[in-house]
């Protein structure tokens, strides 16, 4: 008899946002607020303090912004802002099943101002060995 179950070991959420507000995006106080606050409105534990960037380009598709990522319990929430585009690309990847997709959507759309989002999820880990094997 096979005992060997599996399921998927997480989920990740990827968004890019366009059209977002360039003063929001430039600011590193609102995203260390958003990778303080985003984990604990949705119950998850961080490791560590966030930390936050500033990385300056150098390139015209790279003309530099804010990086930012908080390491969780459940993995991590990384944002990279770039302000003269107008953009923000963000991962929200957790090894927790029934993510509030909606929610994250909704929150960073009114954190940055963001117009419209270009939103990608993934099973991560689908063939992963299930504890609960009885």
């Amino acid at each position: 008899m096979n005992l060997e179950k599996t399921c998927n070991f997480g989920e990740h959420l990827t968004i890019d946002g366009y059209g977002g507000n360039t003063e929001k995006l430039n600011d590193n106080d609102l995203v260390l607020k958003c990778l303080c606050e985003l984990p604990e409105l949705l119950e998850m534990k961080k490791l560590a303090e966030p930390v936050v960037y500033f990385a300056k380009g150098g390139s015209e598709k790279d003309p530099g912004g804010w990086t930012g990522v908080v390491v969780i319990e459940e993995s991590h929430i990384s944002m990279h802002t770039f302000p003269l585009r107008c953009f923000i690309s963000i991962d929200v990847y957790t090894c927790r099943n029934g993510m509030n997709t909606e929610f994250i959507k909704e929150y960073f759309k009114k954190q940055f101002g963001l117009k419209e989002l270009e939103v990608n999820f993934i099973k991560r880990g689908t063939k992963y060995p299930s504890c609960n094997l009885i």
